[in-house]
């Protein structure tokens, strides 16, 4: 590969790479991507509303902040005692339970007077690697309707919304609906030499993120390598019984045709300890029914990409982060 870590120029010259999505996954995809390149920029969701994130959104108005900050630890170069400071999770009173990370970005968001601001700043203060933006500067809530008809606004409550009623969702929606994107990440899009989604959870982490404003439209006109990251189970409450060729027509169903050029899917097969564990949760192995992705006319890339020393069946930073740069090297080889 000539993707060399160890040379400055070469990771200062790096390939420009969008990663779109929130949640733990794209904090993982980060952490690997950025020690082959300095051009990263990471487009986040803001319809988190429960937990510390929540919290803070209904006292103070900030947009949640919990997902950027996920991103942020990921990127940062800080000194160590800064990293753990930003994990550090109060354990009683009327903090309990809130992370210091977000109250950090709560007070930049009240010195600097803008949540975008307060995010650039708090970039320099942690001297991260590229960087964070949040996909609008909107208030947004996020609304599930089901395949019954029936719907639930606030993300924090699709979980338990979708278990109760025992079918699947049937698509996803902003209220209100199209908040206009943050200028930097439609320009981000346009100038981007690979762009990548998920892996994340696909309603609540990913989707969200298409129904901005200007935001498919983007990734439609990017020249740019598109590619979309599966996740290697299944998640509760969002998408049992999926295959990862449901994932990507959910994709296409709230984003457009041809907006993906290639799919990443695991190849490790998930030890069966972990899956007696996961079968507690209702979570599966995703199974990749290739023929479907034959039909849709999109690539498939198969790698281990999952982590081997995880108590949980999560992507390996380090593994993820290399097949996903050898697949745009073999991409810009035929091109």
């Amino acid at each position: 590969m000539f993707f060399d870590f160890t040379d400055r120029h070469s990771w200062e010259n790096g390939p420009k790479i969008v990663v779109i999505g929130g949640g733990t996954g794209l904090s993982t995809l980060l952490r690997g991507l950025k020690r082959y390149t300095a051009n990263l920029t990471a487009i986040v969701t803001v319809s988190d509303d429960g937990g510390g994130s929540g919290m803070l959104r209904r006292d103070i108005g900030i947009l949640p902040p919990g997902d950027i900050r996920h991103c942020m630890e990921a990127l940062a170069n800080a000194e160590p005692i800064m990293t753990d400071l930003l994990k550090y999770r109060f354990t009683e009173g009327s903090l309990q339970g809130q992370c210091f990370g977000n109250l950090l970005l709560a007070a930049m968001n009240g010195v600097t007077g803008s949540f975008e601001e307060a995010v650039r700043q708090m970039g320099h203060v942690l001297a991260i690697t590229g960087r964070v933006l949040p996909v609008t500067g909107a208030d947004v809530q996020l609304e599930a309707v089901f395949e019954n008809g029936s719907s639930v606004v606030g993300e924090s409550s699709i979980f338990a919304f979708k278990k109760e009623q025992d079918c699947r969702i049937s698509r996803v929606a902003l209220i209100p609906e199209k908040p206009a994107a943050l200028p930097d990440a439609l320009e981000t899009i346009a100038q981007a030499d690979l762009i990548l989604l998920g892996p994340g959870s696909l309603y609540t982490s990913v989707i969200p993120n298409l129904l901005v404003d200007g935001i498919v439209d983007a990734l439609c006109r990017a020249k740019a390598l598109k590619m979309y990251i599966c996740n290697i189970m299944t998640q509760e409450g969002e998408t049992e019984g999926y295959t990862a060729a449901d994932h990507v027509q959910a994709l296409m169903a709230h984003g457009a045709p041809g907006m993906l050029d290639l799919c990443l899917a695991n190849s490790q097969a998930v030890p069966g300890w972990l899956l007696e564990r996961y079968k507690q949760e209702d979570a599966t192995p995703l199974v990749v029914d290739r023929e479907r992705f034959a039909d849709m006319g999109l690539e498939l890339v198969e790698r281990p990409v999952a982590s081997q020393d995880s108590n949980f069946a999560r992507h390996s930073p380090d593994r993820l982060a290399r097949e996903v740069l050898r697949a745009y090297q073999q991409k810009l080889q035929v091109r």
